[in-house]
């Protein structure tokens, strides 16, 4: 298991974007389009592979001068609950650590709740509704 940063554009970027549309957008009748995807040219994009296959990727989105949001978080269906969402979160957690950000935030669905929780992270909202499922807003401090 290899963790990585990866470069927006790059085939490894074309497998992120690839699982990311099957995993979270195709099953909800979503794509994405091509202004969404050029805005994550400034995010951190954060990918776990076994040789040169995606297995699991996430996005880091600055929000704050010390807050980051982490986004589209996706492992390959087959392999999760074998450690790599954990992993994948840990290699997140200590880069936002490393370029200065002391909290990490997102909107998770509120199927993925007790994942987030068992690794620190806390409900700071109520439940809402965000592209046609229910979330919550998440945090923990770095």
């Amino acid at each position: 298991m290899a963790l990585r940063i990866i470069d927006h554009g790059t085939d490894e970027y074309k497998q992120m974007v690839n699982l990311r549309n099957l995993l979270l957008r195709k099953p909800l009748g979503l794509t994405f389009d091509k202004e969404e995807l050029e805005k994550e040219k400034n995010d951190i994009l954060l990918g776990c592979f076994d040789d040169e296959k995606l297995e699991g990727c996430c996005l880091l989105t600055a929000t704050g001068p010390k807050t980051v949001r982490l986004r589209q978080m996706a492992v390959v269906s087959g392999l999760q609950g074998k450690g790599i969402g954990k992993v994948l979160m840990q290699f997140a957690e200590n880069i936002a650590r490393d370029r200065g950000y002391t909290k990490i935030m997102m909107h998770a669905r509120t199927t993925a709740v007790g994942f987030y929780e068992k690794l620190g992270y806390r409900k700071t909202s109520g439940e809402f509704e965000e592209v046609t499922i229910k979330h919550y807003v998440m945090e923990k401090d770095l």
